[in-house]
């Protein structure tokens, strides 16, 4: 019995295939609930088999996979029959297949070819007691990131068989390449928050949602600075925790994006598909389910320039991730759940021509406006935690001489902040103030009695929802922890309303 593994969403699930080489009419079959790629394995193990010079006898085989209920689907089997069948024929010890799980593909000569998602199914393959892993060379610094097993990387059928009757393994040389001589190009300067000239509010919403990791809305004219804003998040986004890590490396390693030669993924990402993305290209799916890009943002940021102009059923999709942060795709042959808690970032013009409401340059009529607004439900821009109106930088700001501060200080205070959250936090299950329950409000959100009657005031006057109320609640307690404070103040309570203004104020209709 010889140990792979398939991905099922998120979650590796380790495969037992068995072999069985018996008199009968020659045939070749394989059972267990197989996928179109992985009947196919039979024609490639076959070739493979006989030009590495092993001859199938002309007999019954067959090819068992367990647990049979589940859908084996991938190219990542290959290895794994050709060593049953050579085990079932004798020509390798079976002891040696023993607490060894076998991942890749074959091509026709033998070669081993490298296949995605090797990280979560190594890492399942350690937890179940497997002391060793025999990968594709190429997948082999990828397999070393488990922790307590042995990973080696074989290039070739015949070096894994040598392998399994030896014992003895030699690293395979690796492909020599001729570096071009001339002068390197140095990695491009990450943006920086300093380049921003002027534009106070938008920059302090910035660092409110990084430090609560809210989700944030700008609305303004062209120009004023919004994408550019938005592009220098990264800089001031706090470094990652290591089960962060983890799972950000194992969604890029099953899509095939993992660099191995990086080691596990440090840097939090930051996601910004184009408006023309597809539902499925958002959300995931496929005929093999494949994590989409807000589980590609995950632990990041996603960030939607121009906001309006994607269809307005792919937005949709958002509403339930951004609650739950992850998302569930139910498909005939199971339900598989992808990671997705993400930062949503957007940006968007007010009106089609972008002016509104200037009403000297604005030439959109009431219609094409609320035409235009409506491309966005109410309840997702209830989800908007931070809602910024971006003014348009006046000459003034262009020309001041005074130092913009950096991204560096502001990361500094974002690091702090995250750090009294996770403290405050550490027994409840979840890390950051926007994660906060409702049932759990009344405690980490407390209010004094001139605070609550000024809530009280502006959940009456604004016309608030229950969910708008919880998170003016919740960047107050942000804004909070920014400043140092373990109690959420009038002031902080003012700056989150002004993050709620725009419900009444832009977003109201011209008259």
């Amino acid at each position: 019995m010889v140990t792979t593994s398939v991905l099922h969403g998120m979650e590796a699930i380790l495969v037992q295939v068995e072999a069985d080489v018996s008199p009968g009419l020659p045939t070749f079959e394989m059972v267990g609930f197989l996928s179109s790629e992985v009947k196919e394995a039979k024609e490639r193990v076959r070739t493979a088999l006989r030009n590495c010079g092993y001859q199938l006898p002309a007999k019954r085989i067959t090819i068992s996979f367990s647990p049979a209920g589940i859908r084996k689907s991938g190219s990542g089997f290959d290895l794994a029959v050709a060593v049953a069948i050579l085990a079932a024929l004798e020509a390798v010890p079976k002891k040696r297949v023993e607490n060894t799980i076998f991942l890749g593909e074959l091509n026709l000569s033998g070669k081993l070819v490298p296949i995605p998602g090797i990280l979560p199914m190594a890492a399942v393959a350690s937890e179940a007691g497997h002391q060793t892993g025999i990968v594709p060379f190429e997948n082999e610094k990828e397999a070393s990131l488990v922790p307590h097993m042995k990973s080696l990387g074989m290039s070739h059928l015949n070096q894994v068989v040598e392998y399994l009757r030896k014992g003895e393994y030699q690293k395979p040389q690796a492909d020599i390449k001729i570096e071009g001589t001339g002068t390197k190009i140095k990695p491009p300067t990450q943006a920086d928050f300093s380049e921003i000239t002027g534009q106070k509010m938008l920059k302090r919403a910035c660092e409110i949602a990084v430090a609560g990791r809210h989700n944030l809305l700008f609305a303004g004219p062209p120009g004023a600075g919004k994408t550019m804003a938005a592009k220098r998040i990264p800089s001031i986004l706090p470094p990652m925790t290591e089960r962060e890590r983890i799972e950000v490396s194992k969604i890029y390693s099953i899509c095939g994006m993992f660099d191995e030669s990086q080691g596990l993924i440090g840097v939090r990402p930051f996601r910004s598909p184009h408006h023309t993305v597809s539902a499925q290209g958002l959300a995931g799916g496929g005929a093999n389910p494949k994590p989409g890009e807000i589980s590609l943002a995950h632990a990041g940021v996603l960030f939607l320039d121009e906001l309006t102009e994607f269809k307005p059923g792919t937005l949709e999709i958002l509403r339930q991730p951004m609650e739950e942060r992850q998302i569930q795709l139910i498909r005939a042959h199971g339900k598989y759940t992808f990671p997705a808690d993400f930062m949503l970032v957007a940006a968007m013009n007010p009106c089609k021509c972008g002016y509104y409401p200037d009403m000297q340059k604005c030439t959109c009529t009431d219609y094409e406006i609320r035409r235009y607004r409506n491309r966005i439900s109410q309840p997702l821009l209830d989800r908007m935690d931070l809602c910024v109106k971006v003014e348009k930088v006046h000459y003034q700001e262009l020309e001041q001489t005074t130092q913009e501060e950096s991204s560096e200080s502001i990361r500094e205070r974002v690091v702090m902040a995250h750090k009294r959250q996770r403290e405050r936090y550490e027994k409840e299950g979840f890390f950051y103030n926007s994660q906060i329950p409702a049932k759990k409000i009344a405690t980490f959100c407390a209010l004094k009695k001139d605070e609550k009657r000024h809530m009280q005031q502006i959940y009456e006057t604004l016309n608030l929802s229950v969910r708008s109320y919880h998170k003016i609640l919740k960047t107050a307690r942000t804004i909070a922890d920014i400043e140092g404070s373990e109690e959420i103040r009038m002031e902080h309570l003012h700056e989150a309303i002004c993050y709620r203004s725009i419900d009444s104020n832009f977003w109201e209709r011209r008259r």
